[in-house]
């Protein structure tokens, strides 16, 4: 399923069940979904699908605050579970040009956060680092997409869910204009800003998926018709930036750094840079959560909330339960307040969407471990929305493009945003973006494994830069190797020997490199290395670096650390 992100994936075939339905009971401990398509079920749909249907062969999961007809529907809250008679407008767009839905996938319980650990169906871990969050509420979502379960997934966008989650986990979002794609069928989080979003790999598959469900639907009270589409503007574009000295980076250079290099990226592609004040657009962020919105998740929810702390209280999530409960007392002058300080924040805005055709903006300022989010729910969660909160208060679109790393090596991303209904542009802007930061290769590739010092952060990791590289995901071997930290080497260097007697699953980085570059990695591989065939936890073989068994019988046995980065973190290493 994996393919270039200005290509699309190939689709899926029935030979391939086998390695999906392992893949799922391998990643089961990422806790991605609640409901799963059984097996018999998934093999009849792939056998009789509609072979000459447009999204024939393409899998997808789908956030369960919406509607699939044979899903129960539970917003991650178990007594609130209802078996829905139909689907949500856009799922059923999806499944009547061939898409096959293999599940439902779990969120922060009634879509309120953006960190992935507020469900009672547990916490969703990032496949990158599994000790980090996988961003939410729409979590589940894109850790399916990460990990290649489905070529896309549905998530729900109201303050930054459809984006937070798709910057944490490298993967591309399009979040398209409120009421573009119709929201019948979805629990309402705030039912006047909620939209339906996509997360894959693909942005040309991106922008199938708005081709087949961007329609009005009359049933939809929320719902509008897109005006009659323009072309969207030729480049060279007017983009607008924010300093980045100006952002609150929570101490990430990191990201910032990303930042800044995206901005020179189009600098260098010929665009006309402009500098903008974000203070508004933060303005109107901050109402979000410390405005009247909050009272209308308390309309939506408090009902049901109530309900289950006296009948089940041990399914609610306290975060969640408090957060909403607590906008009771928000009074009708306070809502209309906020309403006309919005207005006028939407007028300051107007005067920067004269002069630009998009905004650059980053979608995170850094990433989070589970535990800091356990210590500190609620401000950590503000602090990583507070490039997302503003988008759907000010009625705008979004494409979020993998591009940098954070502090943690977690992938991070940059978002092009513009007026509503120029998802085009924005598609179009995204492409040329994407093909100059990840150049399509001519050549054929491979994957390849690597556990040592060639990994990201570590000293070699630029040789396999120089080679065309790309990275792809962080996993673990099968269970049937050990690792040793190879003694008088420089850099320092692990060495993975395959051992099925006694072996552990180490973790390594994949990624994809030409074919042709191979025979250049070899010449800078030294003894006793080589290279050869590694066994995944997924039951995939790639090639990675190995080290003959003589070379280890003076090195120190680290395999327990399961991986050579905890080796180097451990007091041992030191």
């Amino acid at each position: 399923m994996n393919s270039h992100p200005l290509n699309l994936p190939p689709p899926f075939s029935i030979e391939e069940l086998p390695n999906l339905l392992n893949k799922l009971s391998s990643h089961s401990n990422f806790n991605a979904y609640i409901t799963l398509k059984s097996p018999e079920i998934l093999e009849t749909d792939l056998s009789t699908q509609r072979r000459k249907s447009s999204l024939s062969g393409y899998t997808f999961a789908v956030k369960d605050n919406i509607d699939v007809a044979g899903f129960p529907t539970t917003a991650a809250c178990p007594p609130f579970l209802y078996h829905p008679k139909s689907s949500n407008p856009v799922v059923q767009a999806l499944l009547n040009a061939g898409a096959i839905c293999i599940g439902k996938t779990n969120l922060d319980q009634f879509a309120t956060g953006l960190v992935g650990t507020r469900s009672p169906y547990g916490i969703v871990p990032n496949p990158h680092n599994p000790s980090l969050i996988a961003g939410g509420s729409s979590s589940g979502s894109a850790v399916a997409v990460a990990l290649d379960h489905v070529h896309f997934a549905l998530a729900t966008d109201t303050a930054g869910s459809g984006r937070v989650p798709a910057a944490l986990n490298g993967i591309i979002s399009l979040k398209p204009t409120r009421g573009l794609l119709s929201t019948r069928g979805v629990v309402p989080a705030c039912r006047s800003l909620d939209c339906i979003s996509f997360f894959t790999k693909s942005l040309p598959l991106a922008r199938k998926l708005l081709h087949f469900c961007a329609f009005h639907d009359p049933a939809d009270p929320w719902s509008r018709p897109a005006p009659p589409l323009l072309p969207p503007p030729p480049p060279p574009w007017n983009i607008g930036f924010a300093n980045p000295n100006s952002l609150t980076w929570e101490n990430d250079i990191s990201s910032k750094n990303a930042y800044i290099q995206a901005i020179q990226l189009w600098q260098s592609l010929g665009h006309r840079l402009l500098e903008i004040n974000p203070n508004p657009f933060f303005e109107a962020g901050n109402l979000l959560y410390q405005g009247p919105w909050v009272a209308e998740r308390y309309a939506s929810l408090a009902p049901s909330i109530r309900k289950f702390q006296k009948k089940s209280p041990q399914y609610l999530d306290p975060t969640v339960s408090s957060i909403i409960l607590n906008a009771e007392n928000i009074s009708a002058h306070q809502t209309f307040s906020a309403l006309h300080k919005l207005q006028s924040i939407q007028l300051q805005t107007r005067h920067i969407w004269s002069k630009i055709h998009f905004l650059l903006f980053p979608t995170i300022p850094t990433s989070y471990s589970i535990d800091e989010i356990r210590n500190d729910p609620i401000q950590l969660n503000f602090k990583l929305g507070s490039f997302t909160h503003f988008l759907n208060l000010l009625d705008l679109c979004a494409v979020t493009i993998p591009f940098g790393t954070t502090r943690h090596l977690l992938p991070t991303a940059q978002s092009l945003i513009a007026p509503p209904f120029h998802e085009n542009l924005l598609l179009n802007a995204a492409e040329e973006f994407l093909h100059a930061a990840h150049p399509l290769q001519a050549n054929p590739q491979t994957l390849l494994a690597v556990c040592g010092a060639h990994r990201r952060g570590q000293p070699l990791h630029s040789q396999l830069l120089q080679l065309g590289a790309t990275y792809v995901k962080t996993t673990t071997t099968a269970p049937s190797y050990r690792l040793f930290a190879l003694p008088h080497t420089f850099p320092p260097k692990p060495g993975l020997l395959f051992s099925p007697q006694n072996g552990h699953s180490i973790e390594v980085e994949i990624y994809s490199i030409p074919l042709q570059n191979i025979g250049s990695l070899l010449d800078t591989t030294q003894h006793p290395l080589s290279l050869g065939n590694i066994s995944l936890s997924d039951g995939s073989t790639v090639k990675g670096f190995l080290c003959e068994a003589a070379a280890t019988h003076n090195a120190k046995d680290i395999s327990h650390y399961k991986s050579w980065l905890h080796w180097l973190q451990s007091h041992d290493a030191n």
